[in-house]
């Protein structure tokens, strides 16, 4: 029986000519480390344990201060100023400060080029699962693991089984990556692929860019995912050599290859969704969603924080106003993406629509700071939970769209379709 392409990623990273079959322990080599300003300071605080002085390699860690940076607090402050001492005293090269190459990890680890085809990556972070988009295999660890990554350069894990997901025909009207991946989460359930990897193959991925297959590979997890896979084809090549990534190995899955089951999606059927609280599978297409009245949007993250995101709200808010009492925050994910947004002209038209922009930071999407919600407020974000309490008061509730769907609801002050924006 044939290997997966999860399986030939890791089988390469265990030794070379390796076979690895499903269930199998196995240590692997790893090609990049990743935690944030919440998990680092515990790996930090784990690392003297494994008896090592320095970093197995300190190009192939990266330390991203995101989640509550720019500082929210003092506690905040704390944590990063451990990030940022550990990071100098092991000369970490992949260490991003804000305001200079800052940006949310998992949009910005691709844009610098740091994750390529065929790498093994673990992060201190569920969404690691982001760079599967980019053919690699990628998933998030709790910070003990992402400690002896750091020291060894190995990581354990139990090889996966696999989901194929085919992809049939082109996306339709306003549709992308956030609405697939939400209906293959309503399809499929929040537990539906636990610890299995979705690989994702068929025509439909030629009609993906890549924004999309970032946001499908990011919201893996929301499924229960190991991981999220595409394949290598032109345009994940194009796009690893427009960022300068290292040379990629592209694997691909065997034609006898074993899966659990194969799911079939037609994107041309799709219509614009929304994952109703407090799960990600609770999902409707907007059209049945009914009247919701909302009190904030959330147009970033590293789900829905790139430049086509911010292209298409902006698109749909040019020349319009946020309805009166609506909050909308808009953060780019990036240092890069906010400055080509600036360029672009994109930013005035938020501003001129009555959004507030931010520096790139994680804030609202984990209740951290830039948008908590208080006690029976709603907000339609684009982010990738919406669990209870996800962001703000436990009573408060999110709800998962689009940038078009959360940028037209932010306009008429309910959840609604960029239809109704003409």
């Amino acid at each position: 029986m044939g290997m997966t392409m999860t399986q030939k990623v890791l089988a390469a990273h265990v030794a070379e000519g390796a076979t690895v079959r499903a269930g199998e322990l196995v240590m692997a080599k790893l090609d990049l480390v990743l935690a944030n300003d919440i998990t680092a300071p515990v790996a930090i605080g784990e690392f003297p344990k494994f008896g090592r002085e320095r970093v197995f390699d300190r190009t192939k860690v990266a330390l991203v201060p995101d989640h509550f940076a720019p500082n929210k607090d003092i506690k905040a402050a704390a944590q990063c100023a451990c990030m940022r001492a550990f990071a100098r005293a092991q000369d970490i090269e992949n260490y991003f400060e804000v305001g200079h190459d800052c940006g949310v990890e998992h949009a910005l680890l691709p844009e610098k080029g740091l994750v390529t085809a065929g790498d093994c990556v673990i992060g201190a972070d569920s969404h690691t699962c982001t760079y599967g988009a980019l053919g690699a295999f990628s998933t998030g660890v709790g910070s003990t693991d992402a400690a002896a990554g750091m020291a060894t350069g190995e990581a354990w894990f139990r090889v996966p089984s696999a989901i194929k997901v085919v992809l049939r025909n082109a996306p339709r009207g306003w549709v992308c990556g956030k609405d697939v991946v939400l209906r293959l989460i309503g399809m499929i359930g929040v537990d539906g692929a636990r610890y299995q990897s979705l690989e994702f193959t068929g025509d439909g991925v030629a009609a993906l860019g890549m924004d999309d297959r970032f946001t499908i590979a990011n919201m893996a997890i929301e499924a229960g995912a190991k991981n999220g896979i595409f394949p290598v084809d032109d345009i994940c090549m194009a796009y690893l050599s427009e960022h300068g990534a290292k040379p990629p190995r592209a694997f691909a899955a065997d034609a006898d290859a074993e899966y659990e089951r194969e799911v079939e999606m037609d994107l041309s059927e799709l219509k614009p969704v929304v994952a109703f609280p407090h799960l990600p599978s609770n999902v409707r297409d907007v059209d049945d969603a009914g009247d919701v009245p909302i009190d904030q949007v959330v147009i970033g993250s590293c789900t829905n924080g790139r430049i086509s995101d911010m292209r298409v709200a902006a698109e749909i808010m040019r020349g319009r106003k946020v309805a009166p009492g609506i909050r909308c925050i808009v953060i780019p994910a990036t240092q890069r993406v906010w400055l080509q947004a600036m360029e672009e002209g994109l930013l005035k038209t938020f501003a001129e629509a009555g959004c507030v922009v931010s520096t790139p930071t994680c804030g609202p999407c984990l209740g951290g700071y830039m948008g908590i919600l208080a006690k029976g407020e709603r907000c339609v974000a684009t982010t990738n939970r919406n669990f209870v309490g996800r962001m703000g008061h436990v009573e408060s509730e999110v709800y998962l769209a689009s940038p078009a769907v959360a940028a037209a609801s932010a306009l008429a002050g309910r959840i609604a379709m960029p239809e109704e924006m003409k």
